[in-house]
């Protein structure tokens, strides 16, 4: 791994090799490995503090007052969560980087894939992908049946669109596939709905659930027919004596917000709209699945040799207040699918299904328990971890973006993670056609088409140790800094081998360099 420093510059190199082994040791022996997805999750949509202050003692919101997650809060205490997270602001490229973990800019699916046509947007570039995964792609599950996992895939896909490769997760390295599919949201959460599958939708209904008529008519809610489904698959490994990697991602939290009966009654009082109502619901049924699967795995016996990630694909689309104001992700600006910290901040905790310092496999990765990390890490960096953890080598050739966690989560810092991520977003969609490149305390967001934007012009330049809310655009105050801020990510940009919005005429649009 090189890393390359000038100035404020930092260029990652791509990384070819095997996943080197950090201070960490990692041995040979293959723990149970679970990534839980959550899908719309930012970062305050928890009881969980991440965000902290300056001394790094967690801070306590409104909105982790409101919200109801104690498995989240017993995950962490086990382990290591981030105050600093990042993910692509919406779900596709998030979903491909988790496979593969290559940045978005690599990989080329850089918006959410729309089901059925291509949805590049007027000025987006034509060779986006939007066919998505392949068959002949790298991806983790598969390197990790070559390792001798049995892989498991529950939940929602939105791998590739209708008729791809990668429609389905069983192309894609998984042995078991249930409820994978084109959708990016289900048509209803409710058995009785037949989970989007019954017949009063008609022949041309979409967004339908695969794989759960078992619960057809019942009172089973997606998110629990999901982890019930995910606990037996879970009891099939064991009893065949075999490592599992399970990736649990769920379709909650995404809309439709329909209001998971089980725990409507928490938030009957409460002064907010029905919809945000409805959304705590999710949020809650999410976090009773993550105990469910906790309390089996202990069951089993297989709690402390089961490796816990747990994460949002993109930041919060909770149904309070505007797209672009500090609302549904206060104290950060923003939303889902726009280029400030609500749009792409979002929960990491990593973590021991059960703690046991004597257990051989902690031994070997000792997660610092209730710590919050404060150094970044990003959605690449999953890839290289769980190879590491799981004794398994990259392919040769393939290349990926991120680096180990191992070291942040043994509670140290390291110098060789740098505190670096770049969001490519050359589509419309709430903020559009724009790249976010976060560099230590400063952030840049370059905007191909300025007149889109508020802002009125190319450049906006945040401070976002100071000013973590992004109320302050010092781009005109501090023309050096910013000069910096777009060279470094410009080559960042040239390494990923970016593709870049087009103008009427089909030019390609790339960024402009500011004087000094």
């Amino acid at each position: 791994m090189l890393i390359v420093r000038h100035l404020w510059t930092i260029v990652l190199l791509p990384l070819l090799a095997a996943v080197s082994v950090s201070v960490c040791a990692i041995a040979a022996d293959k723990p149970n490995i679970i990534i839980f997805l959550v899908d719309d999750m930012g970062v305050m949509d928890t009881s969980v503090p991440f965000l902290t202050d300056a001394d790094g003692e967690p801070m306590v919101y409104p909105l982790n007052e409101w919200y109801r997650t104690p498995s989240m809060a017993r995950l962490a205490a086990q382990g290591t969560r981030f105050s600093t997270f990042y993910a692509q602001s919406v779900c596709s490229p998030t979903r491909a980087t988790v496979m593969n973990g290559q940045n978005a800019t690599r990989h080329a699916t850089t918006q959410w894939i729309a089901p059925h046509s291509n949805n590049r947007g007027q000025f987006g570039p034509q060779a986006w992908n939007w066919s998505g995964l392949k068959k002949a792609d790298v991806t983790l599950p598969r390197v990790l049946q070559g390792a001798g996992y049995r892989t498991l895939f529950l939940g929602k896909a939105h791998f590739g669109p209708v008729g791809s490769e990668g429609e389905d997760p069983l192309n894609l390295g998984f042995d078991v596939n249930i409820g994978g599919a084109a959708w990016g949201q289900p048509k209803s959460y409710y058995g009785q709905d037949h989970y989007g599958n019954h017949p009063k939708y008609g022949e041309k209904v979409t967004h339908q659930v695969p794989h759960l008529e078992a619960y057809f008519d019942t009172d089973t809610f997606l998110t629990e027919a999901l982890t019930l489904e995910a606990n037996k698959e879970i009891s099939k490994s064991i009893e065949a004596g075999e490592p599992f990697f399970l990736l649990m991602s769920h379709y909650a939290l995404h809309a439709p917000f329909h209001s998971d009966p089980r725990f409507a009654p928490n938030y009957a009082g409460s002064d907010k709209s029905k919809q945000a109502q409805a959304f705590a619901t999710l949020v809650e049924g999410m976090d009773k699945s993550l105990g469910d699967i906790m309390d089996h795995l202990e069951i089993l016996g297989v709690a402390e040799d089961t490796l816990i990630f747990f994460l949002g694909d993109n930041g919060s689309d909770a149904p309070l207040g505007g797209t672009h104001k500090v609302a549904s992700s206060a104290p950060l600006l923003g939303k889902k699918a726009t280029h400030y910290e609500g749009g792409m901040r979002v929960p990491f905790i990593a973590a021991w299904a059960k703690a046991n310092a004597a257990n051989i496999e902690q031994q070997r990765l000792p997660i610092a328990q209730g710590r919050i990390q404060a150094q970044l890490g990003t959605i690449m960096d999953l890839y290289p971890t769980i190879l590491e953890v799981a004794g398994a080598t990259n392919p040769a050739g393939h290349i990926y973006d991120g680096y180990s966690l191992s070291k942040l989560l043994c509670g140290q810092s390291d110098e060789a993670h740098p505190d670096v991520f770049l969001m490519h977003f050359p589509h419309a969609h709430r903020s559009k056609y724009f790249t976010s490149y976060r560099n230590g305390d400063w952030k840049l967001v370059y905007h191909y088409f300025p007149e889109m934007n508020k802002q009125s012009s190319h450049y906006e330049l945040f401070n976002l140790k100071d000013d973590f809310a992004e109320s302050q655009n010092l781009a005109d105050s501090n023309p050096k800094k910013l000069h910096a801020m777009v060279q470094a990510m410009v080559a960042q940009l040239e390494a990923e081998e970016a593709l870049y919005p087009v103008d009427a005429d089909g030019n390609e649009l790339r960024p402009i360099l500011p004087s000094i």
